[in-house]
């Protein structure tokens, strides 16, 4: 099973709609509650996925989740600017505005990340 967490600061120079919209356009089936900080449970991983793949960062984003798992789950940060466009960014360090912090929760971690960002090198090699 998979549960996807959410969590973002609004500060008070942001527009929560906005910053809620962000969380919508990678997780959309997500559901939004606070003020600040912003939280939010989703349980489909789809969008981000296909983003991965359309961007073509999906050896990138497996390293970001390869390197966040702790006990069964992974964490890792976005871009919360470049989430309110429909794309992913992973965030390395702190931005002035924060980042969108996500975590993944499964039951088979290594799985999750298999099908979600693939290794690319092996597609194709075959």
């Amino acid at each position: 099973m998979l549960i996807v967490r959410l969590s973002a600061r609004c500060y008070p120079t942001e527009n929560r709609d906005k910053v809620e919209n962000a969380i919508k356009s990678i997780f959309p089936d997500s559901i939004v509650e606070g003020d600040d900080p912003i939280h939010a449970t989703a349980s489909s991983i789809e969008v981000f996925s296909e983003l991965l793949k359309r961007q073509r960062i999906r050896d990138a984003a497996r390293a970001v989740l390869r390197r966040g798992i702790i006990n069964g789950a992974t964490i890792f940060r976005l871009n919360k600017q470049v989430a309110t466009v429909g794309k992913v960014s992973f965030s390395q360090e702190g931005h002035a505005l924060g980042d969108l912090e996500v975590t993944f929760e499964s039951d088979d971690i290594d799985a999750l990340i298999e099908s979600v960002a693939p290794d690319t090198r092996r597609m194709d090699a075959s």
